[in-house]
């Protein structure tokens, strides 16, 4: 299906390159030109789109021939990480993820610190298009990963495809680490005595809840990468030197899964571990009350005892305040190194 070219609107962000051999030839050509590039033997296209209208991708699809679902999903929310194969392409649509550490919030804010955008990728036989529904990923840091192996992108759109995936997986590893240190700080809170319970309860819940955003993020990489190195054997029918590369990228992935599978087990035990010292702490205030308790209502009998209305032993003496204030003294204090040495007070 061929349409009449492709212009983009003044609001959208757009960014054009061409390659070959490896070697960048243009860069933010015309979205006029882009299909003619992409027929050209050779060449290694890139189009990136940021925050694009429907009319636009409506017009680049029925240009490029690109899958009527596949453009659905690059726009619709809510589209879990997955990668397809079509007919004329391979539609693939990821997270990238970053944590933003605000130094001035309350400690115990319960907002996700967790920004999360979509990256979504139509792979060509000579070229990638980029759609991005916002500005929260930055492509700069891709580019310059393409730009670092320019002879990788010799091998065609699966080294720009690589580039891609493999700074966004870079980005799941640094907000992994920020979660861990996270996690560590409630440790250290969690046997401080001058922490606020409420405040490490509220850290606790955050964390926990960041944690369930990143892993619906992070855990379905592994079946999007499969599925990419699949992909590209199929259309290659042999190995390349491609498979090292996305096999290096998959064991990245593996870890970033198994790290927050561990993260989550870390938080899990936090949680128990603050429950189970809140018992403790409160034994602990219980038995310092009782022994207290059992202190003060020594005096209590005693001068109860004295304050009857009957005849005692240094009634209306000096004697008798002394005895009286002899037993009230040795009785506690008794009491008190008792206490003091079971470590109740």
């Amino acid at each position: 299906m061929q349409t009449g070219p492709v212009t983009s609107g003044s609001s959208d962000v757009v960014r054009t390159r061409l390659w070959r051999e490896g070697r960048l030839e243009l860069e933010d050509f015309p979205l006029e030109q882009i299909s003619d590039h992409l027929q050209e033997e050779g060449a290694l296209v890139w189009l990136d789109l940021c925050e694009p209208d429907d009319d636009l991708l409506q017009q680049l699809a029925g240009e490029l021939a690109l899958d009527p679902h596949a453009v659905e999903d690059a726009i619709s929310s809510g589209e879990r990480p997955k990668a397809t194969r079509h007919a004329t392409h391979t539609f693939v649509t990821v997270y990238a993820t970053r944590l933003e550490i605000d130094g001035d919030s309350p400690l115990g804010a319960l907002e996700s610190r967790l920004q999360v955008s979509r990256v979504s990728a139509f792979v060509l036989p000579r070229g990638i298009v980029t759609v991005r529904p916002d500005t929260g990923f930055d492509m700069n840091p891709v580019v310059q990963r393409w730009e670092d192996g320019a002879d990788l992108l010799k091998l065609g759109s699966g080294a720009l495809l690589h580039g891609l995936l493999d700074v966004i997986v870079d980005g799941h590893f640094e907000t992994i680490q920020l979660m861990d240190d996270a996690i560590e700080s409630l440790e250290d809170g969690l046997f401080d005595d001058k922490a606020v319970t409420r405040e490490i309860q509220q850290r606790t819940y955050r964390v926990r809840k960041e944690l369930v955003e990143l892993r619906r993020v992070i855990l379905p990489m592994r079946e999007v990468i499969n599925a990419v190195q699949r992909h590209h054997a199929d259309d290659n029918g042999r190995s390349s030197e491609l498979d090292g590369w996305y096999a290096d990228l998959y064991d990245h992935v593996l870890r970033a899964s198994e790290w927050t599978e561990s993260l989550r087990d870390m938080v899990t035990t936090v949680f128990e571990t603050n429950l189970s010292l809140q018992d403790a702490r409160l034994n602990t205030v219980m038995k310092k009350l009782t022994g207290w308790a059992a202190i003060i209502a020594v005096p209590t009998a005693v001068t109860g005892w004295f304050g009857q209305n009957i005849a005692y032993p240094g009634f209306g003496e000096r004697s008798g305040l002394i005895a009286s204030t002899i037993v009230i003294t040795a009785l506690a204090g008794t009491l008190y190194v008792a206490f003091r040495r079971r470590g109740w007070i």
